[in-house]
Formats: structure tokens, C-alpha cells, sequence
């Protein structure tokens, strides 16, 4: 099989990379460096294309869409508490502003 032949992937990583393509497209990212992206990403995700053999299909249980919270919530654990309380407040009355807007 050629290099860049993606005739062994799935038809649910095809779409996969489609939808990631469009994401970075929504973020000004150009179209081939997009593609480049989406590809790299359902490879870490899956570990490329369809492979034969016991055993293949096992999961990595580290998907690049699950790393999220792994990562987040340094910033909002260093900052003091009543600051995090305030900001608390002031989304609270947000949300609650918005949903008298829309009733």
C-alpha cells in the first residue's frame, strides 16, 4: 500500500477526519494543514487504518477527545477561593439573565 493511501481506514474514521478537518477549518487553520492534522489525530486516536490479526483491534484508552479534563482545572484550583466563588455568582446571574431573555 502507497504512503498516504487511506483505503485501510474505516468509513467511521473517514467521517471522523472529516469532522476534525472541519473544526480547524472553523479555526482559520488552511485546508491542507487541516487535513494533515485530522489524519495525525485519528491515528493517535485509533492507531491508523484496519489491521488483521488477533488482538489488533484492543483499545489504547487514551483518546485525544477524552484528554480534556486530564488537563484542565490548574487555573481555577491556584486562584482563591472567594474569587472563584465570586465568578461562581456572576455566571449564576448570567445564566439566570438569559434564561428570563428566552422565556
Amino acid at each position: 500500500m502507497p504512503q498516504g493511501d487511506k483505503s485501510a481506514y474505516t468509513d467511521k474514521q473517514k467521517r471522523k477526519v472529516e469532522h476534525i478537518e472541519e473544526g480547524y477549518e472553523k479555526r482559520g487553520v488552511s485546508e491542507t494543514e487541516a487535513e494533515r492534522r485530522a489524519w495525525a489525530t485519528v491515528n493517535k486516536d485509533d492507531g491508523g487504518g484496519k489491521k488483521s490479526g488477533s488482538g489488533r483491534g484492543a483499545k489504547t484508552g487514551n483518546s485525544a477527545a477524552h484528554k480534556g479534563g486530564k488537563i484542565g482545572g490548574e487555573a481555577s484550583a491556584s486562584r482563591p477561593a472567594s474569587e472563584r466563588s465570586a465568578s461562581a455568582k456572576k455566571a449564576a446571574a448570567t445564566r439566570k439573565r438569559n434564561e428570563e431573555r428566552a422565556s
